[in-house]
């Protein structure tokens, strides 16, 4: 057990406290304008398209002249769809303009970045971005280890009482069992209360001085996250209920169950010795009445008569007798009966109580993450809630076993039909969480390149692999299981005799010597403690269930730190939208090359003009016009300029007055095109004084 707790706490300092901050689950799509273009006029507007809904705040979206001064009204409102907006200032100078967002995704990450426009002409910017990435830091550490200990708690809790419930009823009296899932009511409950405290600075500032500011408490609580915090800590009071009932009154009658059985025969046995006694009783009365009448009076008919009566009198004792034992065992055979209706409603009420209670813990997660937003939302989120109660019936049931196999008295070792029952529960919650996870998966991912090709998607495939060897793992351990005695303590009775034996004597320590009998008191638990390890190492059946179990809650803590970094990575999916929303938007289609015959009209006035475009992407590029004869050679024109026109958005023409590098050579650094789209390219050329011409070509850009 302390190689297990040792390896819950390298798990959770690895992969929590090493980890990068959290993923964007909504990513940036679109913006207008548009990253790095350049536009003629001021917009009246910066907008912004996501991959999904997003929560904004006063202030969310900020746009920064080249000064670092804000020049938007602070007001975000929504568009339309995933699309929102601020509005800006009216006569913005010309200059590079700096625009920064932090959104809240609709499945509760925090979502953070930045990206420049111009007007008119790029220019220098004194803006300077934070390197700190939104969820990251001391807070957004914390947060992730809140977020495990909450899952952890939550397994504990359900899978806990799960497994008393349906397999070891007589375990809700065994110390080691309550101490488990209480362990796992005060983590969840902790973890909960850590969570809405760091959840304001989390999404926000990230400052630890943030974490217990009361506004921002209040602006989380009306958050979809908030909600779904409180709504926890609203089940959680009546989980606390719930396990009052089930190690109080429960676990009571389990023992009055257990010990019901002797309690009947020394029922029964003690109603037939009172009316033994009782007939005893009258026969020795009788039997000095008559000698007394045969004494005093010598009639025969009389004696007769007396004799007659006292038999009489023998035989009414021998039927109270029987009448005695018949009414006593009925007695206790009724009470028998009315304490396992009892029992059996009990147990029933306990199961639909802890259901409900189970299950809306499960949706304080599926309702506010993953689940509740994307694709096929209103089936995702049930089917969320039936992946989450499986994993801790399975995993907390886990646990549960190992503490029942290794910390459970000798005396109170678990039945070998108690842990087959809990293999066949067990098989049939790995059965849920394959269907519920190949579904989730396919929801997340939604593609075969994003399942190699993301984070995301890479993870889910060591999550995959963890979870074939749990369940290989868990197949040993049902070999074991199989192979369990009914009765162990037969075994165990010969252990603990020969320890007994081999005991050392102890000599009783003087009322002064307090040294002494501190010392011997510690032999005393030394030796109690070895003699219960070697009665529970007695059966080597369980000492290999043991160490089979205890590798699966190894191989589970491993598994669950996975599971919590992947509910914080951004789905599949998404990322894979996000990427080709990128590419779109700033695609590179190489140097543009373009060709376009010419005259002039005039004497040696007809020529090719050739334009090339470098990378031609939306942005900065660099144009060169090269100006040829019909023979192939150089054309030495004395002017030569480029106009662009995207027609679709009215934008242009944007002139270019390219420099005369050689004969026939001409070139402009910094074109800037300011959004893809189909652009009209035109291009002048002067042979003469008086003869020029304007030819033109589309081609795409961007």
């Amino acid at each position: 057990m302390r190689t297990l707790l040792l390896l819950f706490l390298a798990v959770t300092g690895a992969v929590l406290a090493g980890a990068a901050p959290v993923s964007a689950h909504a990513a940036l799509t679109g913006s207008n304008p548009q990253q790095g273009a350049v536009v003629t006029q001021a917009p009246d507007q910066v907008a912004l398209t996501f991959s999904e809904k997003v929560a904004m705040s006063d202030g969310a979206v900020r746009v920064l002249d080249p000064k670092g001064k804000r020049v938007d009204t602070g007001k975000a409102f929504e568009t339309g769809g995933t699309t929102y907006g601020v509005k800006l200032h009216a006569g913005l100078p010309d200059g590079t303009f700096t625009v920064t967002y932090q959104v809240v995704s609709a499945d509760s990450h925090p979502v953070s970045g930045a990206f420049t426009f111009s007007i008119g002409a790029p220019s220098q910017t004194s803006v300077a971005l934070s390197d700190t990435a939104v969820g990251g830091g001391v807070v957004g550490t914390l947060y992730g280890i809140g977020r495990y200990v909450s899952y952890a708690g939550f397994i504990l809790l359900v899978g806990g009482a799960a497994f008393v419930l349906a397999c070891w009823q007589r375990g809700a009296g065994v110390r080691a069992v309550q101490r488990l899932v209480v362990s796992g009511w005060l983590a969840l409950t902790g973890a909960t209360l850590a969570l809405l405290l760091l959840r304001g600075s989390y999404v926000g500032s990230g400052r630890i001085g943030d974490i217990f500011d009361l506004s921002l408490l209040a602006e989380v609580l009306q958050t979809k996250s908030g909600a779904a915090l409180v709504s926890r800590l609203l089940l959680l009071a009546a989980a606390a209920l719930f396990i009052a009932v089930l190690f109080g009154a429960y676990a009571r009658r389990d023992e009055a169950e257990a010990g019901g059985e002797g309690t009947a025969e020394d029922a029964t046995g003690a109603a037939a010795d009172g009316a033994a006694t009782s007939g005893n009783r009258t026969v020795d009365d009788s039997t000095a009445t008559a000698t007394t009448t045969t004494a005093t009076d010598t009639d025969t008919d009389t004696d007769t008569d007396d004799r007659a009566d006292g038999a009489g009198r023998s035989g009414g004792a021998g039927r109270s007798v029987r009448a005695g034992r018949t009414q006593g065992a009925e007695g206790v055979a009724d009470a028998g009966s009315v304490a396992d209706a009892d029992g059996k409603d009990l147990t029933f009420g306990l199961a639909i109580g802890g259901a409900v209670v189970a299950a809306g813990l499960a949706a304080s997660w599926a309702m506010a993450e993953h689940a509740s937003t994307g694709i096929q939302a209103d089936l995702a989120m049930p089917v969320d809630v039936l992946h989450l109660l499986a994993v801790a019936v399975w995993l907390g049931g886990l646990s549960t076993l190992l503490v029942a196999l290794f910390r459970a008295p000798a005396e109170e070792q678990i039945e070998a039909a108690a842990v087959r029952r809990f293999s066949r529960v067990a098989f049939g919650g790995v059965t849920v969480l394959a269907a519920t996870g190949i579904y989730q998966s396919w929801r997340q991912v939604g593609s075969w390149s994003a399942l190699t090709g993301t984070s995301y998607g890479r993870l889910l495939l060591i999550k995959v692999a963890l979870v074939a060897v749990l369940v290989g793992i868990a197949w040993i351990s049902r070999r074991w299981t199989a192979q369990l005695s009914e009765a162990p303590t037969v075994v165990a009775r010969l252990v603990e005799q020969r320890a007994a034996e081999k005991e050392p004597a102890t000599v009783a320590a003087g009322s002064g010597d307090a040294r002494r009998a501190a010392q011997l008191a510690r032999q005393r638990t030394a030796v109690a403690t070895t003699r219960q390890k070697r009665v529970r190492d007695a059966d080597p059946v369980r000492t290999g269930l043991r160490r089979s179990v205890l590798a699966e809650a190894g191989v589970a803590i491993v598994l669950l730190a996975v599971t919590t970094v992947l509910t914080s990575t951004e789905p599949g999916r998404t990322e894979e939208q996000a990427k080709g929303a990128t590419a779109a938007a700033s695609q590179r289609s190489g140097p543009l090359s373009l060709k376009i015959p010419f005259d002039t009209g005039g004497e040696d006035g007809k020529g090719t003009v050739e334009v090339t475009l470098d990378p031609a992407r939306v942005g900065g590029n660099e144009m060169h016009v090269f100006v040829v004869r019909p023979n192939g050679k150089a054309f030495d024109v004395p002017e030569v300029k480029v106009a662009f026109t995207l027609e679709a958005k009215k934008i242009g023409p944007l002139p270019v007055t390219p420099d005369r590098i050689a004969t026939g050579h001409w070139s402009a650094i910094g074109v800037q095109i300011p959004m893809a789209g189909d652009w009209k390219i035109a291009v002048t050329v002067r042979t003469s004084d008086i003869d020029q011409a304007t030819v033109n070509k589309n081609a795409k850009i961007g």
